[in-house]
This record gives C-alpha cells, sequence and structure tokens, in this order.
C-alpha cells in the first residue's frame, strides 16, 4: 500500500492528545505532515503540564509510525506549549470561528444534490467559470472528500505549496480560478475511510488553513447526500446560499427535495434549483429527446417555492471537456450549454448581492 497523509491521519486518528479526550486529530494538533517516499516529516503543536509529557508522546506516535510497513523513517517535532506557573489565571479565549479564518471571502456557495451523478461537480466548475468570467474573483472548493474530481476538471493539476506557518496555497487553474481538493492529498486509487470527525477536521483545513486571499465567491462542490460534510459547513460557515443539482427524474427529484429540507432546518438559504440532463437536442436534426423526463425540475422548483436557476441541455461536450480539464464554459462559451451555465451564474449573483 502506498504510503499517504490519508494513511498517516488514520494512524495519529488511534493516538490520544495528552490532557484530552480527542484525538491527535481531533485536537487539531497537526501543524504540519509531509511524505517523501518512506520518509514521514510530522510537526504537532500539543498542550502539555509536564516536559516528561512530550517524550511520552514521541514514543508513542514514533512507534504508531514506525510499525507501518511502508515507514523507514519518521523525523517528528513536537511544539510544547506549557502554561506558565508563575503567570495569573487568563480567561479562557473566545472560539475561533470558521468564518474568522476567511475575512477575505465575500460570498460562500454551495453546490448540493440529493443524489450522485446528477452532475453536481460539473455545475460547481462551470458555475465558477461562470462567475469568473464576469470578473468575480473565484475559488473553488472540493469538500466532496470521498470522491474529489475538480482538481482533474478545473485542469487544476499542479501541487499546492506550502510556506513556513504550515498554510497552503490553492492551484490556480486556467482562468485564475483557485482551487483547493483532497484529491491533491491521497492516492487516487485508494478509498477515503473516514469517520465524522476526520472529515470535519479536513473540512475545517481546507478553510482555515489555506491563503484564499480576496475572493468575491468561493464556491463549494458538496459531497452527494445529507451526511455530515454538508452538515458540518452549515453548522459553521455562513453560507450565502446554496445551489440543489438535480436531474429530470423522478428518483433523483426525490432526493434533492431532501436537501432542500435538510438545508431548510439547518437555516442555510436555498437559492434555487438547476435541472441537469434535461434533454439532448440532436445535432442533425434539432429534435430534442428527453431522455430523462421533461420538466421534473421546474415542476419541484414550484412545488417547494423556488426558483429554477437554469436547465442543462444533455451535451456530450461538457463530458468531454471536463475529462480535459476546459468546462464547457471556458471551451465553449457560445455553445447552449455555455451560455445556460452563464444565466445560472447571473441569477446566483443577483440573489446574493
Amino acid at each position: 500500500m502506498t504510503l499517504t497523509n490519508q494513511t498517516v491521519l488514520e494512524t495519529l486518528n488511534e493516538i490520544q492528545a495528552p490532557g484530552s479526550s480527542q484525538s491527535l486529530v481531533e485536537a487539531g494538533t497537526i501543524r504540519d505532515l509531509s511524505i517523501d517516499g518512506s520518509s514521514i516529516r510530522l510537526v504537532l503543536a500539543v498542550q502539555v503540564a509536564e516536559p516528561t509529557d512530550v517524550e511520552s508522546l514521541r514514543t508513542r506516535v514514533e512507534t504508531a509510525l514506525q510499525v507501518m510497513d511502508e515507514v523507514s523513517e519518521v523525523e517528528l517535532q513536537i511544539q510544547p506549549m506549557m502554561p506558565m506557573a508563575s503567570a495569573a489565571p487568563q480567561p479562557e479565549p473566545e472560539p475561533t470561528t470558521w468564518a474568522d479564518k476567511i475575512p477575505g471571502i465575500k460570498r460562500v456557495v454551495a453546490v448540493a444534490s440529493g443524489k450522485g451523478g446528477v452532475g453536481k461537480s460539473t455545475v460547481a466548475a462551470n458555475l465558477a467559470h461562470a462567475l469568473a468570467v464576469k470578473g468575480h474573483s473565484v475559488g473553488l472548493l472540493d469538500a466532496d472528500i470521498y470522491g474529489p474530481s475538480q482538481q482533474l476538471m478545473m485542469g487544476a493539476t499542479g501541487d499546492p505549496m506550502g510556506d513556513e506557518d504550515g498554510k497552503i496555497y490553492p492551484v490556480e487553474a486556467p482562468g485564475g480560478i483557485k482551487v483547493m481538493s483532497f484529491g491533491y492529498f491521497v492516492d487516487a486509487d485508494q478509498p477515503v475511510i473516514w469517520r465524522g470527525p476526520m472529515l470535519q477536521k479536513a473540512l475545517e483545513q481546507f478553510f482555515g488553513d489555506v491563503h484564499w486571499g480576496e475572493l468575491d465567491y468561493l464556491i463549494v462542490d458538496l459531497p452527494p447526500g445529507t451526511g455530515d460534510v454538508a452538515l458540518t459547513l452549515c453548522q459553521n460557515v455562513p453560507l450565502a446560499g446554496t445551489v440543489i443539482v438535480t436531474t429530470p427524474q423522478d428518483v433523483a427529484l426525490i432526493d434533492a427535495r431532501k436537501g432542500l429540507h435538510m438545508f431548510t432546518k439547518l437555516e442555510t438559504r436555498v437559492l434555487g434549483i438547476v435541472e441537469n440532463m434535461s434533454g439532448y437536442e440532436c445535432p442533425e436534426c434539432g429534435h430534442i429527446e428527453h431522455i430523462f423526463g421533461s420538466g421534473g425540475g421546474a415542476k419541484t422548483a414550484e412545488e417547494l417555492g423556488l426558483p429554477l436557476l437554469g436547465s442543462i441541455p444533455l451535451d456530450p461536450a461538457i463530458v468531454s471537456d471536463s475529462d480535459t480539464g476546459t468546462p464547457v464554459v471556458l471551451e465553449r462559451p457560445d455553445s447552449p450549454s455555455a451560455r445556460a451555465f452563464t444565466e445560472i451564474a447571473d441569477r446566483v449573483a443577483e440573489a446574493t448581492k
């Protein structure tokens, strides 16, 4: 098995942080983690009562990592945070919210779907490009931790660069969009087997440990469904709104309703519904075939009291352009598909002024 950040984090998640009921991962002690072949470089910052606690932790961490078959060397640095004995008691600091960590981002817009396979990531990528074409500064966060794809769809295939403080810079995609994806840190062939606390910590680091800079919009591509990542985002980040993607199929529309009700319960504004794969137009005769049904998105939007932000045709070019890292808005700006995405971006921008 290839040594990855994921496998190291899974091991560290089994080690309890000093003076805490949480693991090292859950307690946020990891300041830097890098892997070079079979060598691991790890920096931890931990609250300790005695200097001996540092050596005890060092032994536990080094032993746990060195028994991994893929590891030949462990370079471990522990930064102890010991309270001064003579200092007067200090009040507990107010917890820093995720919003405080991203002061330069004006609007966070999530793109969600009730089920997989409806083109949510494609909509997120093209929405980001359509907003950028309109002159907005845009970032795209791929929060689909179980199935990250935006690093490929956006053509942002470089490696994120870190700084001396342990923060990283997003990769810039064509069109100037800043992209961050979990796909940069895991082997594409390895599954992510994480529970809720580790997912939450990873998502928090995507906000607080990334140099997003000044952005008009941060588009967040959520995993499908109503799981931990969507719940964590809504509870910790003031969203400007959420876009729900569906297809005209009845089964997709049922799941879209579930997503809407979740966001409503979490007091998160839903900007509207995007109907993807709405119909295929024959390039020879112009006949439109509604392969997945017709009008389902508009009907659902009307029933739920939401606007239909737009309908995206079933266009093979969308698939081929995404596979080559050039979303259709960028590659074919005058196509019907690109125009549909542009109209959706206009409506999202108007709704989030």
